[in-house]
């Protein structure tokens, strides 16, 4: 029981850490494209290049699981993300940036697609509201990221601020070595890996968990310059996208408790997208006057999708390893979908100085994502023969 305890920690402290590296540049943003001379387009590679990143390390992560085990893989991640915030410290430079982007992207890679698994071999009678409860610490990671950092960029500059995630990951890294089982999740099953790329549900997965996180990637690197450009300080800024973060953790906490109650996800689902819609356009109607009722709707919006997505991934099949497999190419092609939203965005707001155009765009993709989840009827256990010809 005091292991299984430790092990819960340790997937708590994992998912905290896969955030900030991305969430703490959004409220800092206008003061380090000064510092360094990042021109809009630039500056949204600092989290798309992470994102881009997140989705080739999730896609190659069988070869990690192969030479490394599920455990030594997650702990290189933990380690490259604690690499990545260091190196933004010693060397605050623009092509430093853009290379401790893509260490950190690797880093939360790796732990992303291998953590999943590894959860449903582990909590397999429980292990959907677990990666809901997990999904909720990465949530809760990205507010610590927004609301801390500008603070401490106030004392120690922002390079050193963004270089304080060092010590949180290192932690993490310290816990996992710790806590880790002593086998890894694929020593457990002797089934075959699933040829994903042949089923055309994982392909509809890969799609919803793309265009839904490219709500949260959108939010979380532009919200902050959205508000500075309005007048607001980065500190506000930095706070508002904390606060919005809390309210997708409250929302993803209050969601998860009531996954046992929905085994068909669709009214879930629902509502979850109409919030986001709703909160899309109150962003563009009146950003300051509905700024609480927008938080809140995207909050909850963005904070019950994020988990949704990865639980309707693993409600489609019961052996941890094709799991993995699946959650592997769900997270690998929907990240890589997903980093388009913010390079979108800067280059929208590079030719016209406004990131509205951005929200409307971001609003009609929750209205495919509507039309999308009236497909995922309530779950049907598969076999690998089943997954091939579905």
């Amino acid at each position: 029981m005091k292991r299984q305890a430790l092990l819960l920690l340790a997937i708590v402290l994992l998912g905290l850490n896969l955030r900030p590296a991305l969430a703490a540049i959004g409220p800092l943003l206008d003061r380090i494209q000064r510092d360094t001379g990042l021109d809009h387009v630039a500056a949204s590679l600092l989290t798309s290049v992470p994102v881009v990143i997140m989705g080739l390390g999730a896609l190659a992560c069988g070869p990690l699981r192969r030479r490394l085990g599920d455990n030594g893989g997650i702990l290189l991640g933990v380690l490259l993300i604690a690499l990545a915030s260091l190196l933004r410290g010693l060397l605050p430079a623009a092509s430093t940036l853009l290379v401790s982007a893509v260490l950190a992207g690797a880093g939360i890679a790796f732990v992303q697609a291998l953590l999943p698994g590894l959860i449903k071999s582990r909590f397999a009678a429980d292990s959907g509201r677990l990666i809901g409860f997990y999904s909720c610490a990465i949530m809760a990671g990205a507010a610590f990221g927004a609301a801390f950092t500008p603070w401490l960029a106030q004392s120690l500059g922002w390079a050193w601020a963004l270089a304080g995630w060092t010590l949180p990951a290192l932690l993490a890294a310290a816990v996992w070595r710790r806590a880790a089982p002593s086998t890894g999740a694929s020593a457990v099953v002797s089934t075959p890996p699933l040829v994903t790329w042949r089923w055309p549900r994982a392909w509809l997965l890969m799609s919803f968990f793309g265009i839904g996180t490219a709500g949260y990637t959108l939010v979380l690197a532009w919200l902050p310059p959205y508000y500075t450009a309005l007048g607001w300080s980065a500190q506000a800024s930095g706070l508002l996208l904390a606060a919005l973060t809390l309210c997708e953790v409250v929302a993803g906490l209050l969601l998860s408790s009531l996954l046992p109650r929905f085994p068909d996800r669709r009214p879930l689902l629902a509502a979850v997208l109409l919030s986001l819609l709703a909160g899309l356009i109150g962003l563009q109607l009146a950003p300051e006057t509905l700024v609480v009722p927008v938080a809140l709707l995207l909050g909850v919006g963005i904070g019950g999708l994020f988990p949704l997505s990865l639980v309707v991934a693993q409600d489609h099949l019961d052996d941890p390893r094709q799991t993995a497999d699946l959650l592997a190419f769900v997270q690998g092609g929907g990240y890589l979908i997903a980093a388009c939203a913010p390079l979108l965005a800067g280059l929208l707001r590079h030719y016209s100085t406004d990131l509205s155009l951005s929200w409307q765009l971001m609003a009609l993709a929750t209205l495919v994502l509507m039309v999308m989840a009236v497909r995922f009827s309530p779950p049907r256990q598969q076999s690998p023969l089943d997954a091939l010809t579905d």
